[in-house]
């Protein structure tokens, strides 16, 4: 398919493929998908082999979320029965991240339900960072707390934090279907305080909320303009008890769709599959590997994962081997610019400017499937399939809990 010969070799080039191209991937048919896959493949190879780095959520803080995003258990009104606490303690939240460093996990995201942290908050979070470095020669930590007031940024990145989270979610159009209290904007704005920081960038989308292919191509291309350093793909839980619980409108083959066409518009930075890869990619999760270069270890903030043993797995069986502690995710165009104190080498990586973006928080979210046949535009609805209520087990066990995590 000429389609994905050049978009491998725009990959390989570090090139941004033209939106018709992006919108074609999304629109191939189920006959062509192996051919998408080995396509993206060799984009994600070229620039990160055959390594899969591994990432462990702690939630310092669960629920009780003042912000009304739709898609979120821990939202205003959520009526998801999900496990409830304030902060953890940090020799508390460093127990829980030991146990993925134990499981391969070179990063550890500290997230907090909530619009943004408070000063004393920032104190508590730094004190944990403090308190995980110090057992954990070599870890990365990565911060994820909401929307941050001028200084916070400074402050993590003083404590020890390598990196702060806070996705796009969604395109800019859409962004007020799934959140009104508070806007695409804000999100913007806190991803530039975290680059001026000097933080790593950590910025995804979340795919499954209705949106249309025209929605997804432009959150990614909004992605590319802010040039993170890593992209977290969720694919939406649908909880009971939240406005999206009925929107079941993903496939396995849908989900491999979007990670390709992500990676062809990212194409050498972390692709990371987030949160309810189980729910939706179920058995093809393998072959979600030879796209992404990056997955979270066992549970998510609210719901339960696969078990890491499953996971490193998985991993073996696929012919990928787990990234060592000693080893550099990034190529060396980005790893030099972010050792430098920025995210990324932003004028190599043609990405445009941070100001035109955005960003966002939480990793839980999902996809859907075309019927289409390799052309651009929107494609036909998914075709409908049975809820898989039966995979959303909400965390029952880890942080907040006297149980053992799942790593």
């Amino acid at each position: 398919m000429d389609l994905l010969k050049t978009l491998v070799d725009k990959g390989l080039r570090r090139e941004l493929p033209a939106r018709e191209e992006a919108l074609a991937v999304l629109a191939t048919s189920d006959d062509d998908l192996l051919d998408v896959v080995a396509a993206a493949g060799k984009v994600r190879r070229h620039w990160f082999g055959r390594r899969v780095k591994l990432n462990y959520l702690v939630n310092l803080k669960s629920g009780l979320c003042p912000e009304d995003c739709s898609y979120c258990s821990q939202r205003l009104g959520s009526k998801a029965e999900i496990l409830k606490y304030t902060w953890l303690k940090p020799d508390e939240a460093s127990e829980a991240a030991a146990a993925g460093l134990a499981g391969g996990a070179k990063r550890v995201c500290l997230v907090a339900s909530g619009r943004g942290p408070t000063d004393r908050d920032v104190d508590r979070v730094s004190q944990t960072i403090k308190a995980i470095k110090e057992q954990n020669e070599g870890v990365e930590v990565c911060a994820c707390l909401g929307l941050l007031s001028d200084g916070q940024a400074e402050r993590l990145r003083e404590a020890g934090a390598d990196a702060y989270n806070h996705n796009l979610n969604t395109s800019e159009s859409t962004y007020g279907d799934i959140t009104t209290t508070h806007t695409y904007a804000d999100r913007v704005d806190t991803v530039q305080k975290a680059h001026a920081a000097g933080l790593s960038a950590c910025s995804g989308l979340i795919a499954g909320m209705g949106e249309s292919d025209e929605d997804l191509v432009d959150v990614v291309y909004s992605l590319r303009e802010l040039d993170p350093d890593s992209v977290p793909v969720n694919f939406l839980i649908p909880f009971e008890g939240t406005p999206l619980a009925k929107e079941w409108n993903l496939t396995p083959q849908r989900c491999l769709r979007i990670l390709a066409m992500v990676r062809f518009v990212c194409p050498d930075v972390e692709v990371r599959i987030a949160g309810g890869r189980e729910v939706h990619l179920r058995t093809m999760q393998p072959l979600a590997l030879h796209l992404a270069n990056s997955i979270f270890l066992g549970d998510y903030l609210t719901s339960e994962g696969q078990a890491g043993k499953a996971d490193l797995e998985m991993i073996a069986d696929a012919g990928f081997e787990v990234e060592g502690a000693g080893e550099v995710t990034l190529p060396e165009h980005r790893a030099t610019a972010a050792g430098t104190g920025g995210c990324g080498s932003h004028a190599e990586a043609g990405c445009g400017s941070h100001a035109e973006a955005g960003c966002g928080s939480h990793a839980e979210a999902g996809c859907g499937s075309h019927a289409g046949g390799g052309v651009c535009g929107t494609a036909a609805a998914p075709a409908a399939q049975e809820p898989r209520t039966d995979l959303v087990a909400v965390r029952r066990r880890g942080a907040g809990t006297d149980l053992a995590p799942n790593a």
